[in-house]
């Protein structure tokens, strides 16, 4: 019973974002069996958390206030620049560039990065579904 409530919360949560390719699923699919078990009253992922994640501003590992749009900009269609490297980063949105969110292993990576860069630490997996399932919408 429980495993059926579990996939039945883990659908809806789902079917509020557009479509992940299939092994950008099963990682979203990982993380939320992470959240759950962190959480056990995680009911899914949430874009407008994703995006109060992805606005709000930190104080980053350099020690000067940042957060995500720093480097990615107000409008995820639009190309950003990194503020450390001054290197041009494509547009973050799937939308705007279909190769973001393809591949798990770079958004592992990037994941860990800018969650560091900004943060000062690793995201938990709730963070991550959130602000990928925001991303995934723009």
């Amino acid at each position: 019973m429980k495993k059926i409530v579990y996939l039945i919360v883990l659908s809806l949560s789902l079917l509020n974002a557009k479509a992940f390719n299939a092994p950008m699923q099963t990682y979203m699919n990982e993380l939320s069996a992470e959240a759950k078990a962190q959480n056990p009253n995680f009911t899914g992922f949430d874009a407008t958390r994703g995006e109060k994640l992805f606005v709000s501003k930190q104080t980053g590992k350099k020690g000067s206030e940042m957060s995500c749009t720093s480097c990615h900009t107000n409008n995820l269609k639009n190309s950003g620049q990194n503020v450390n490297t001054n290197k041009p980063i494509t547009a973050l949105a799937p939308s705007a560039n279909p190769a973001r969110l393809t591949d798990v292993a770079e958004v592992q990576k990037w994941l860990r990065r800018n969650f560091n860069d900004v943060f000062a630490r690793e995201g938990t997996a709730l963070e991550k579904g959130d602000v990928l399932t925001y991303i995934i919408n723009q």
